[in-house]
């Protein structure tokens, strides 16, 4: 009998320290924990004193736009941070979670040198989440307009959701958050609260959006039932959507985005009340996409990105997820659709954005008032 339970100890003691990969092959949704740390690899500062950035994007010429949660957009050039803001903004509501958020270049910027931003706007009473576009000469933006809001304010200043991702023919994706505490209108298509919007670039909804010939749903939408999805991306490879998005306590979801889904919030979830229960007693529901990945406890997942280049050995067409609470990135290995590992990369502050460089390597924002740009190099197997 003794022998007994030290072999159910030891086999205890395996499981809990098993990838990940193995539990999905009898668990529909996988659920993630703790992982293992990922090998050969360092960290390098390539630039500090940001305040609480949000979201880069590279230009052409190799410099970058970096938006700060204070609303304010800044330049990178030459491995220096520009002590001059870039001017042009709209006027953006920070509070809270809210603030200057994302920012996407048109795919033809080289052309018309559209920039667009996600951003917080109204009053901490009343706000939204908002759209704008300008035209970046090299020092401002010029000829600023919003091009779309939520149609509905909400108070508070959490949830607001925020990602850009363009589609292939130029339309873009862009998420908007359930505004907490009315969490419930995720499931209502008469909002935007808890969507995932489809747009031209211009703010308009295109002809053929899943839901746009539907009484009484909003033309943008392109899925719903999401509660706050702060990465999403792309894989240039395959097409495929990706978008982590965080739940209340436990339950964060990572689930491939596909138009005219329901994703279930809040009816089906693996998400506990912050005080306590679960928020539902279903996690599966016939007509409801499951997730792809569940992170129990809450890792508060951030940016997100698919890794195309050639630095790093065997990470290629893998994705990288941000964890604010956790102050990590987790690196998900992937098979086509199917997640089949995870490990992490243990950063020590809060990574609110992952993205791809033009040079290959990945880099990181922290979430801090002396926020900072980090390069991930390889140090060898």
């Amino acid at each position: 009998m003794k022998s007994t339970r030290h072999d159910l100890l030891i086999i205890g003691l395996l499981l809990s320290s098993i990838a990940i990969s193995d539990v999905a092959k009898t668990d529909p949704v996988p659920i993630s924990g703790d992982v293992p740390e990922a090998k050969g690899w360092r960290v390098e500062v390539v630039v500090d004193g940001l305040d609480y950035p949000w979201s880069i994007a590279w230009l052409p010429d190799g410099s970058a736009l970096v938006t700060e949660r204070a609303g304010r957009l800044r330049l990178i050039r030459d491995g220096k941070l520009d002590p001059k803001p870039i001017t042009g903004l709209p006027p953006v509501l920070v509070s809270g979670q809210g603030g200057l958020l994302d920012i996407a270049l048109h795919p033809d910027f080289a052309d018309n040198h559209l920039v667009y931003l996600s951003f917080a706007t109204g009053t901490p009473e009343a706000n939204r989440t908002a759209l704008a576009r300008g035209r970046f000469d090299g020092h401002t933006l010029q000829d600023t307009e919003v091009i779309f809001e939520n149609a509905d304010p909400k108070s508070g200043s959490q949830h607001f959701g925020s990602r850009i991702v363009w589609l292939p023919d130029k339309t873009l994706l862009l998420s908007i958050g359930d505004g907490a505490n009315i969490r419930q209108q995720a499931q209502n298509l008469g909002t935007h609260f808890g969507k995932v919007l489809r747009l031209k670039d211009d703010g308009t909804a295109p002809a053929d959006n899943p839901f746009r010939n539907r009484p009484g749903a909003k033309p943008e939408i392109w899925t719903l039932g999401h509660r706050n999805i702060q990465g999403m991306t792309r894989d240039p490879i395959s097409g495929r959507i990706w978008a982590n998005e965080h739940g209340a306590r436990g339950g964060d979801e990572l689930n491939l985005i596909e138009g005219g889904q329901n994703y279930g919030w809040p009816e089906v979830t693996y998400s506990m009340e912050y005080w306590g229960p679960r928020i539902s007693d279903e996690t599966s529901r016939p007509g409801m996409s499951d997730p792809r990945w569940v992170w129990t406890p809450s890792k508060a997942p951030s940016g997100l990105i698919v890794y195309t280049g050639d630095v790093y050995s065997g990470w290629k067409g893998d994705l990288f997820s941000g964890a604010l609470k956790f102050q990590q990135l987790r690196h998900l290995k992937l098979e086509g659709a199917r997640i089949v590992g995870e490990e992490k990369l243990s950063i020590g502050r809060r990574v609110r954005d992952v993205r791809q460089g033009p040079d290959g390597y990945l880099y990181l924002l922290t979430d801090e008032s002396d926020g900072a740009l980090l390069r991930i190099l390889p140090t060898g197997t």
